[in-house]
Parts: C-alpha cells; structure tokens; sequence
C-alpha cells in the first residue's frame, strides 16, 4: 500500500471518528436540554400542587394530567435520547483493531509503572523503603 493509500485511510478514519464526536456532543446537548425542560415541569407540578394544598384544595384534574402528560412526554424523549447515544457510542467502543492513542499511551505507561513503581517522595536512592520521608 502506497504512502498515499495509508494517508487516505487514516484521513477518513479521523473524519469518522471527528463526525462521532460531534454527533455525539449533539446528542448531549439534545439531551442536557430536554432534562432541563423536565426539570421545569416538574417544577411546575410542585408548585401547583404546593398552590393547591395552601388553599387546602387538591389540584384541578385537568392541571394535572396536563403538567403530568409534559413531564412524562420530556422523560420519554430524554430516555430516548440516552438510548441513542448508546447506540452512537457503541460502535467507537466496538471498532476492533482500533486502539485510541490515549488508550495505547495508558497502557504502554501502566505497563511501565507496574515495572518499575515511583514514589511521591523525596527520599534518597537507595535507602531502605520504611525510612522515614517527607512527601514532596
């Protein structure tokens, strides 16, 4: 394979994965919203049963049903929504053969630590591990 075929691989490979990510924040945006939106009905339905309840009444059924049907309606979509970005996020995570670079630094870097362990310490070379030590 030439150096430009190998080129064009990993230009589409980094255009998937960018086109992943945003898709991804998209849909995290989508869903920070409509939780917000729930939020507010929620609020909404307390404060009318609060409302309600000083006046020693309940709340009207009609008031109800209706900020109920919106808060199930916002929770349904939200839901939906996280059932999506699992879907989106799933094959990233999938993708065999394709390790991250910041996954293949990890591990190349804990296989390391796991070699040879470093201290936070300033300790002198050498000297036995149960001397006593500040921390850096």
């Amino acid at each position: 394979m030439g150096l430009l075929d190998k080129l064009q691989v990993e230009l589409n490979r980094a255009g998937r994965a960018a086109q992943g990510a945003l898709d991804e924040g998209r849909l995290r945006l989508e869903i920070f919203r409509v939780r917000q939106l729930a939020d507010k009905a929620a609020q909404a339905l307390g404060y009318a049963v609060y409302r309600a309840r000083l006046k020693g009444e309940e709340v009207e059924v009609a008031a109800w049903e209706r900020l109920a049907a919106t808060l199930r309606d916002h929770e349904a979509e939200a839901t939906r929504l996280n059932e999506e970005l699992a879907k989106v996020r799933q094959p990233a995570e999938d993708s065999p053969g394709e390790t991250p670079p910041a996954t293949a630094g990890a591990a190349a870097g804990a296989a390391a630590g796991a070699a040879a362990p470093q201290q936070a310490t300033d300790q002198a070379p050498g000297a036995p591990a149960d001397a006593p030590s500040k921390p850096i």
